[in-house]
């Protein structure tokens, strides 16, 4: 049997309450499939499971709240029955209460309260009331955690639901407070230093619109998208700053993921991963973007989105900002910034030209690198927005 314990979604993240469950007792399961809807301090979170199975049971019912690393559901491998899960779950419980020894004379076991009890695979028994209210509200009843007899959903259970997903959040204030902790955590633990350096882009830019040139709207590429493919790639080259600080030691990363900081309507920001962002083709990420920025102001992330970025990249050129001098995301180790692309005078081949610029920054953690690498990695990345045709 597979314990599936809620995931961690961010270095902040200490908790998440469950809003609901995409799936029941029976189901079978595959790696990537979205299994619950979370909620946290930033976001709704869809959470995918990284097994294998069939669905046995339901741990946690919607609306409770537990920390990261709680079993919350459990699964049968292939091959392996619900029999065999529950006699495996028997002789756990008898081992682990033999271990604990005998309860003393004259005490009483703490008392849990009733947990909702799964029902049986394949079938979700839900009362005729309950059903007929879950219509009226637009709610799956077989999607709900009955609390009823032998794990049926009854009336109580649906109102529950109801209210939980009504209830009115004051998301932008818990954000505030979670984005406080991590930057304060940031200050405190991470030795910062600060690069920039200014990238004409006159060459991105012809580049760009001739590439552009007879396509609609929506099939455009923005400038922003060639500074995100030029930060992937020089990591290919630096990979130190590309990675995490933990126990001690630095953990270069498997993949470039860089996560991309959206500002939410309501106040706040996020930044969700786009994973393997130097494999990926402009066109892709320019639909991942948009794709990505209109789910994060919905609420409607994944979870390996909100866990995956391994570096943290921030444009608020459309702010008007020139240059950045962000705060590292831990245990990130490094954080880039881009300003407002603006016309400026600029020498190129001894003329002097007038040419859109860049100013792009660099944050780094001086516990991994130190300026040298910093300023080749910078270098790196104006180089290629020198050859466009390369990105």
């Amino acid at each position: 049997m597979i314990e599936f314990k809620l995931p961690s979604l961010g270095a902040e993240m200490d908790e998440a309450k469950l809003i609901e469950w995409k799936v029941r007792p029976g189901d079978t399961v595959k790696k990537g499939d979205i299994v619950a809807v979370v909620d946290t301090s930033k976001s709704a979170i869809d959470v995918e499971i990284w097994e294998e199975g069939t669905i046995h049971e339901l741990v946690l019912a919607p609306g409770e709240t537990v920390p990261v690393g709680t079993v919350i559901a459990t699964l049968l491998e292939p091959g392996e029955t619900a029999e065999h899960a529950t006699e495996e779950a028997r002789r756990n419980a008898a081992r682990a209460k033999a271990l604990a020894g005998p309860t003393p004379t004259g005490s009483t076991a703490p008392s849990t309260p009733p947990q909702p009890v799964a029902a049986a695979a394949g079938h979700v028994r839900v009362s005729p009331a309950a059903r007929r209210r879950a219509q009226e509200l637009g709610i799956d009843g077989a999607a709900i955690t009955g609390t009823g007899p032998q794990g049926s959903v009854v009336l109580e259970d649906v109102e529950r639901v109801a209210a939980m997903q009504a209830q009115p959040k004051d998301r932008a204030t818990e954000m505030r407070r979670t984005i406080a902790a991590a930057m304060a955590r940031s200050k405190r633990e991470i030795p910062h230093y600060y690069l920039a350096t200014a990238i004409p882009l006159g060459a991105a830019s012809r580049w760009l619109a001739a590439r552009n040139e007879g396509r609609l709207v929506t099939e455009r590429v923005l400038m922003a998208v060639l500074l995100l493919k030029a930060v992937a790639l020089a990591l290919r080259k630096h990979p130190d700053l590309n990675g995490f600080y933990r126990d001690g030691a630095f953990q270069r990363a498997s993949g470039i993921h860089p996560g991309v900081a959206i500002s939410i309507r309501q106040g706040g920001l996020i930044a969700p991963a786009i994973h393997d962002a130097d494999r990926k083709t402009l066109d892709e990420l320019m639909r991942q973007l948009t794709d990505l920025v209109a789910r994060a102001r919905a609420f409607s992330l994944r979870s390996s989105e909100i866990a995956g970025p391994t570096i943290t990249v921030t444009n608020l050129g459309d702010q008007g900002v020139e240059l950045v001098q962000g705060v590292i995301y831990p245990p990130q180790v490094a954080l880039v910034g881009f300003g407002k692309v603006s016309e400026r005078p600029w020498v190129q081949g001894g003329q002097l030209t007038v040419s859109p610029v860049v100013t792009a920054s660099l944050a780094a953690d001086h516990r991994v690198t130190d300026g040298h690498r910093g300023a080749l990695f910078l270098d790196e990345m104006a180089r290629l927005l020198q050859e466009p045709d390369r990105l």
